[in-house]
């Protein structure tokens, strides 16, 4: 296996143009050369990163920091405002649910339209169809609309044809969650034989999960690399910062000086409690 980086990102922003008012798009088409008439939301920031062949990366985060934007860049369904962005290989995503399929369209032609976006002949599509179908187990669904079916069945299809396309690379975006403790359990077995032989980005905010399953971990805050490092050191500081964060939220406002008084060994005692609660 190559020791070239799979992944290589050099100084990747991502930056949104936010309006206040819907005339401020038609005035910034006519007058931006003169004044802004937006103000700038950077989703990422100069984000550097190198991802091994074979490695299983962890990306957390709370919600806006920045993980799924790292994630589409990645898989080419956003461009990036700054910054270089180098990979090989096939790069399969599991992003939001849904995400490729025509909802009008039956599971069994979603199947091929969702392979051919990632790369698959129709001739090689259909022979693997009956490893996708057996994979996804929804029955006969597969032969009605996809408007139709719930998150969970969603979900078995859409992974059922990234684990069939013989990808270089998995792009996993929380959506695991949705799925049942018995499906779960079949695409983490299979997630654990693809990294092999594979590389995989996934994303979760169970942080256990990610313990269970990467070698290492990046914590995003803010649209910004915060941290990286070994699973357990990353997942453990942002579980505490998270309960730091919610604890100074739902603190009440001091009465006066007297009733200030720190107690930090018992908030450290209820923090690490927290922690392991989180990673059992």
């Amino acid at each position: 296996m190559s020791s070239e980086p799979v992944i290589k990102a050099a100084g990747l922003s991502k930056c949104y143009h936010l309006y206040a008012r819907p005339r401020d798009r038609l005035l910034q088409m006519v007058f931006g050369h003169k004044k802004a008439y937006y103000r700038e939301h950077w989703a990422l920031k100069d984000l550097s990163l190198e991802i091994a062949p074979g490695e299983t990366l962890g990306v957390i985060g709370r919600n806006g920091s920045g993980k799924s934007t790292l994630l589409q860049l990645l898989c080419g369904t956003l461009n990036p405002s700054a910054g270089q962005l180098q990979t090989q290989g096939r790069i399969a995503a599991l992003l939001e649910l849904g995400s490729g399929f025509n909802p009008e369209f039956s599971g069994r032609e979603n199947v091929f339209l969702n392979a051919s976006l990632l790369g698959l002949s129709t001739a090689e599509t259909r022979q693997r169809l009956p490893q996708i179908e057996a994979f996804a187990d929804i029955g006969d669904f597969i032969n009605q609309p996809v408007k139709t079916y719930s998150s969970g069945m969603a979900l078995r299809l859409a992974f059922a044809v990234i684990a069939h396309v013989d990808a270089d690379i998995l792009v996993i975006d929380e959506a695991l969650a949705v799925g049942d403790a018995f499906f779960t359990q079949k695409c983490m077995r299979f997630l654990r034989a693809f990294m092999k032989t594979g590389t995989i980005l996934f994303v979760s905010h169970d942080t256990a999960a990610v313990q269970s399953l990467c070698n290492r971990v990046i914590w995003l805050d803010q649209g910004q690399l915060r941290q990286q490092g070994t699973p357990k050191e990353v997942c453990e500081n942002y579980l505490a910062a998270f309960y730091e964060a919610q604890q100074g939220a739902s603190a009440p406002p001091p009465v006066n000086q007297a009733r200030r008084q720190p107690q930090p060994q018992a908030w450290r005692v209820q923090r690490d409690a927290f922690i392991n609660a989180s990673n059992l």
